[in-house]
């Protein structure tokens, strides 16, 4: 048997040991071919490939982004798209296609499989953890432990200058990563975008800091609204999936909360930056698990279905299932730690 593998959406850490799992167990247990495509869906709709084998895979457990590459690419909205997908992976002798992505990357793997007859299995990724078929993405585990760590040190500047440090960390719509790093890192404030905020409501907690002689850290997710306001926009454009580019809310609430306190306020956007550097211990282990998973899934016949992790448990789900809707902030996880605010 021949198995492709792609890697799709935005990198994060533990790309490459899921990778790595899929063609270790696959050729020394089942002695399956692997064909890697490049550049998420990119690669099969243009038969852009690279071979992978067992020496192409060895070293890359630590590596974060992903040796294959990844795109943004919708195979949907490309005109003869599908049938190209197809006579590709035929051309190429592909039997199945593991496919690593977030829920845009599998909703594509999902059409393809339910509708077209192509045999996927899925394997989530996103830094966000915003797939709701499954306890925990890799990726997210990084992500929250860089935001937690540049939120312990913004601690030392913004007392040493007393001054308010505005955090932007990502999450188009859940807040998940602005939760656990806010909570973690001791922030006074965190805004998600399940929760819209009041701007005279932060500007309160943050003058209470103050009163106590300490400077305020306010996390907000990328996606976070106030309750008069819209979702601040990088740009007006649309990614191939019809997602507008997000960033500036940090720097939105930091002028209103220095306009509304005369308090200085700066912000720190965190960016790419908890997309990339080596996989936590966490995302090696379970990205480790999905891949070892997702070949038996491939094994077993059992196309349609992403692994997921529940509890301690990898089962499989089918991916439409995953892909349905996301997987937001619970309003009880979010009044706990406002216990913290102010």
């Amino acid at each position: 048997m021949r198995v492709g593998v792609l890697t799709g959406g935005g990198d994060c850490p533990g790309l490459n040991a899921v990778i790595r799992a899929i063609v270790r167990k696959g050729v020394q247990e089942y002695d399956y071919e692997f064909i890697g495509f490049r550049d998420g869906w990119r690669g099969p709709l243009e038969g852009d490939t690279v071979p992978l084998d067992i020496s192409a895979v060895r070293g890359i457990l630590p590596r974060g982004g992903t040796i294959l590459g990844s795109s943004r690419t919708n195979p949907l909205k490309i005109e003869n798209g599908i049938r190209r997908v197809g006579e590709n992976l035929a051309e190429f002798g592909v039997d199945a296609l593991i496919v690593i992505g977030g829920e845009d990357t599998l909703g594509v793997a999902a059409t393809l499989s339910d509708e077209h007859g192509i045999p996927c299995v899925g394997v989530p990724k996103t830094i966000d953890n915003d797939l709701s078929a499954t306890d925990y993405t890799f990726g997210f585990d990084t992500a929250v432990n860089i935001a937690t760590e540049a939120i312990d040190r913004l601690h030392t500047t913004a007392e040493s200058h007393m001054r308010v440090l505005v955090v932007e960390v990502m999450g188009r719509h859940a807040g998940w990563i602005a939760l656990h790093s806010g909570l973690a890192g001791g922030a006074n404030v965190i805004l998600i975008p399940e929760q819209r905020f009041d701007v005279d409501q932060v500007c309160g907690w943050v003058e209470s800091r103050f009163k106590i002689r300490y400077a305020p850290i306010v996390v907000v997710a990328e996606g976070a609204m106030p309750k008069d306001g819209d979702m601040v926009l990088k740009d007006g454009t649309l990614d191939s999936f019809g997602h507008v580019r997000l960033s500036g809310v940090g720097e939105w609430l930091a002028k209103e909360i220095e306009k509304r306190t005369g308090k200085e306020a700066r912000t720190t956007v965190l960016g790419h930056v908890q997309r990339g550097g080596t996989p936590s211990a966490f995302d090696r282990w379970l990205a480790t698990r999905f891949g070892l998973h997702a070949i038996d899934a491939v094994r077993d016949g059992d196309f349609g279905k992403m692994v997921a992790l529940r509890g301690t448990d990898i089962v499989r789900v089918p991916i439409s299932e995953a892909t349905a809707r996301i997987k937001t902030v619970d309003p009880k996880l979010y009044t706990e730690a406002g216990v913290f605010f102010g």
